[in-house]
């Protein structure tokens, strides 16, 4: 499925992260995804990014947002693929991509970046 990612700086100190995570909290939006590079550039995908994206900016936090892939893939060698396989096929680049899943549990969720998401979500069937 497509959904909003946010991009963020933030500073490379201690609590700069838990900080994000507290706001997101108070204003009562979950958080689905979240990367943080070493340069200190946070990706994140919540449930709500419009009240996320009002929170951070109230806070002057320059934020981008871009549409993205949330994929739900078989937690097992070999479960996303097939997946990227079908985008290949379709001729989608992945630029980047990240995620999880929990020990023990049958699907893992992955982030996907691209250049056309509406293109990869046909291709992929989401």
């Amino acid at each position: 499925m497509i959904r909003t990612e946010l991009t963020l700086r933030l500073p490379n100190s201690p609590g700069a992260l838990a900080g994000i995570c507290r706001l997101l909290s108070n204003e009562h939006v979950n958080i689905v995804a979240l990367s943080l590079e070493s340069n200190g550039r946070l990706h994140v995908v919540v449930d709500n990014p419009v009240r996320a994206l009002g929170a951070l900016t109230a806070q002057h936090h320059q934020v981008s947002q871009q549409d993205v892939l949330l994929i739900a893939a078989g937690h097992q060698p070999g479960g996303l693929a097939p997946t990227l396989a079908l985008m290949a096929d379709a001729g989608v680049n992945v630029n980047y991509a990240y995620g999880a899943g929990a020990e023990g549990t049958a699907t893992s969720a992955v982030v996907v970046g691209v250049d056309d998401p509406l293109r990869a979500s046909a291709a992929v069937g989401t």
